[in-house]
């Protein structure tokens, strides 16, 4: 365990939801940050099906709204940290991807590079989708020039700029 990271506060076991045979194990860790802020790190894992789901939840936030940006000119600036608050959009323009709040969103703590592979991977079940239709090949080659742009600026051979626009405060880069 990290230096940083504070043994575990609470260990909790319950039945697991998603098979009902094994027992889900929910443990929490307090992880404080190079900026310091503090986060909280929930983890529920079942010894049966290995169902996984990880939080991460602030515990000393901005709480101001509003608009960040960061320009990402180089490969260094692709490890710069994001925490996207559920209420926060989060767009990069020059590639055309946005993601939106929606009802079910969550939390999450990533890297430029993890958003980079979030859209990379939401852009390609898309384009897989438009494989069987003749008819729109135009639509087919715009999807490939992005994902081609998401792939260089992966590598650091794309300048672009993160948008978050949140609402509701809590969302910051690092």
């Amino acid at each position: 365990m990290s230096e940083k990271a504070k043994e575990m506060e609470e260990e909790f076991s319950f039945k697991c939801p998603a098979c009902t045979n094994g027992t889900i194990k929910l443990t929490k860790t307090v992880y404080d940050m190079t900026d310091g802020d503090k986060m909280l790190i929930v983890k529920f894992e079942c010894n049966e099906c290995m169902f996984t789901k990880n939080d991460v939840i602030p515990l000393t936030t901005r709480l101001e709204p509003g608009i960040i940006t960061l320009q990402v000119t180089n490969e260094n600036d692709l490890k710069s940290k994001i925490y996207r608050s559920p209420v926060a959009m989060l767009e990069i323009p020059e590639l055309e991807v946005l993601v939106e709040p929606g009802p079910r969103a969550d939390f999450y703590y990533t890297n430029v590079e993890g958003i980079l592979d979030r859209f990379q991977r939401a852009v390609q079940i898309y384009r897989n989708s438009l494989d069987g239709e003749d008819e729109d090949h135009e639509k087919q080659q715009e999807i490939d020039e992005i994902l081609n742009n998401i792939s260089k600026a992966m590598n650091g051979d794309f300048k672009f700029t993160l948008v978050i626009t949140d609402t509701g405060g809590g969302s910051y880069i690092i």
